[in-house]
């Protein structure tokens, strides 16, 4: 899908900050890394793109911590990409409803289509629209790791359904340890 998008603007995809050159728009898409004040120079907007209701949520995999409290929905922010990380101004939000069945690449696809949607805003609006600044406390999530995704085996299906659904199977499975062996858990829909 970012490949096609690419392709009606013309634009080119790099998988690292410093392979960007210069342009009107640099888009940060589940980017890990900070774009330094030397790479956002060359650029006219440098925009991120945060699966979060700013300034709540900035940090690490925004959707799927709210996910696991509970959220119903997930907002996916489009902000100028500033110092420190993810306190840019805001640009647009959109919201993307829940209904509390989606899996891992359900959630992926739905954000993935909502920022292919700010994306072309974007290109279309920017020039003529003028970010807010975020405003309230900021929270933070911190970075996940093997051991978010680690259950017990005396939890129930109810207590880790969500961790179970938004667990990556591939970085990150869902496992538990039982007997000395560690065993992975994956959910697939059946219907």
């Amino acid at each position: 899908m970012l490949e096609g998008w690419a392709a009606r603007y013309g634009a080119r995809l790099v998988d690292r900050i410093d392979h960007a050159s210069s342009g009107d728009f640099l888009f940060l898409v589940s980017c890990g890394e900070i774009a330094p004040t030397s790479v956002r120079a060359r650029f006219r907007h440098v925009l991120v793109l945060h699966a979060s209701n700013l300034p709540i949520g900035r940090g690490w995999s925004p959707h799927v911590w709210h996910i696991l409290r509970g959220a119903n929905e997930l907002t996916l922010s489009l902000l100028s990409a500033d110092d420190p990380v993810d306190s840019g101004a805001i640009w647009k939000q959109l919201t993307i409803p829940l209904d509390g069945t989606e899996l891992c690449t359900e959630v992926h696809d739905r954000l993935f289509a909502a920022e292919l949607e700010l994306m072309d805003w974007a290109v279309d609006n920017c020039d003529h629209t003028e970010p807010r600044p975020q405003e309230g406390e900021p929270s933070y999530f911190p970075r996940r790791t093997p051991q978010d995704s680690w259950v017990t085996p005396d939890q129930t299906l109810s207590e880790v359904f969500d961790l179970l659904r938004v667990s990556d199977p591939t970085r990150y499975p869902a496992f538990f340890e039982h007997r000395g062996a560690r065993y992975a858990l994956e959910l697939r829909r059946m219907d």
